[in-house]
């Protein structure tokens, strides 16, 4: 083990050249990061945990209740014991072929199927309310850590002058607040990792995932080798479209509409802005090449660089998703669907019944009344 430790702690990885971990040790005139402060975020991560629990159960929820959002989820399939069977045992999506066949054995035409599947995968999916309050605390969290990096910085010559990032490199002093900032944005992505196997399931949860593990490395690897100082831009740079994401969630689940539309225009033009555009003429430039000019390359320089060129490929493809969603959104006149739902939603949905078999009145091959059947109502489709 301490092999490894020595292997994996490889000054000629994390620092400069000529720059040893002793030279990096806090002294009564200096602070500097050290890699044990790290250990900080994981009880910090719980506490933020339960923080939410609390807000979310006293705060958000009797918020969402005088909004009028009720609890309800969304409509329930009528029960029916053979589609429950091959709901629960075979396949939450059935192919063409055993639709044909539940079709016979059910004397239930394919679009009723098909409808039933829909309906009881969207069943168990959670309430609007539940999502009015996880989005109600990512935005009062999201809009408080924005404001303290937003007050932070402006009194740094950093955010002025990004060369000050590098000038004096490693050997810049940590303070207080720079300290507090970087164990609590760490914390509260760590507290995100865990919680999103909890939280309410969408379609880029593999993205999101990666996301969040590159923001920690990215968090990590920046405190380590004590690149705080342009971590601290990347991290408020990324923060700030994230409170108005949220707010038009809100908006749009308490069917606010106009407001819905007006934040979600706002989030666009913010992160497409700041993401497309500062983050890489801004904070990548000065990664890249102000960086190389001032200090020079090193592994861990290389790696912190990668991760930065990660974040931005994220960056692009939330940017796609976001920018196809304003075209329909202005076909539509309104913004009404994240692409990134976990709710599902069909045209087929709206239609009416075709002419032909009717389930409620037909019986199964195995005597199971035709009452279990599904009765096909209108549009069933909850916005994310």
């Amino acid at each position: 083990m301490a092999g490894i430790l020595a292997w994996f702690w490889n000054e000629r990885f994390w620092l400069p050249h000529n720059v040893t971990w002793a030279d990096l040790k806090n002294t009564e005139e200096a602070t500097f990061p050290q890699a044990e402060d790290l250990y900080l975020a994981f009880p910090l991560a719980f506490c933020i945990f339960m923080v939410r629990l609390i807000f979310e159960r006293f705060v958000a929820k009797p918020c969402a209740i005088a909004l009028n959002i009720q609890a309800n989820g969304p409509q329930i399939a009528q029960p029916n014991a053979i589609l429950e069977k091959v709901f629960t045992a075979i396949t939450k999506h059935p192919d063409e072929k055993r639709l044909e066949g539940l079709s016979k054995q059910l004397d239930w035409d394919v679009r009723s199927i098909q409808h039933w599947f829909r309906q009881r995968r969207n069943q168990e999916k959670p309430s609007t309310l539940t999502r009015f309050c996880e989005s109600m605390w990512k935005f009062s969290f999201s809009l408080y850590i924005f404001t303290y990096g937003v007050r932070f910085l402006k009194k740094t010559p950093w955010l002025w002058n990004t060369k000050h990032c590098w000038y004096n490199y490693p050997y810049q002093p940590l303070t207080t607040d720079l300290h507090y900032y970087y164990i609590l944005e760490l914390s509260f992505y760590w507290s995100l990792m865990f919680s999103q196997f909890t939280d309410i399931k969408r379609k880029d949860f593999g993205i999101m995932f990666l996301h969040h593990l590159t923001a920690i490395s990215l968090i990590t690897f920046s405190y380590v080798n004590n690149m705080a100082r342009v971590g601290t831009l990347v991290l408020c740079l990324h923060d700030s479209a994230d409170a108005l994401l949220e707010a038009a969630k809100m908006a749009n689940y308490a069917k606010f509409q106009k407001m819905c539309d007006l934040l979600f225009v706002m989030f666009a033009m913010v992160f497409i802005t700041t993401r497309l555009g500062i983050f890489p003429l801004w904070v990548l430039n000065t990664t890249l090449f102000e960086s190389w000019e001032i200090i020079g390359p090193y592994p861990s320089w290389w790696v912190f660089n990668l991760l930065l060129l990660l974040i931005q490929g994220l960056n692009c493809f939330w940017s796609y998703l976001i920018i196809k969603m304003a075209c329909k959104a202005v076909s539509r006149g309104k913004v009404s669907k994240d692409d990134r739902s976990d709710i599902e939603s069909s045209s087929d949905e709206e239609d009416s019944e075709p002419p032909g078999k009717n389930p409620h009145t037909a019986t199964t091959t195995n005597g199971t009344s035709g009452t279990n059947g599904y009765l096909l109502t209108g549009p069933c489709s909850m916005d994310d």
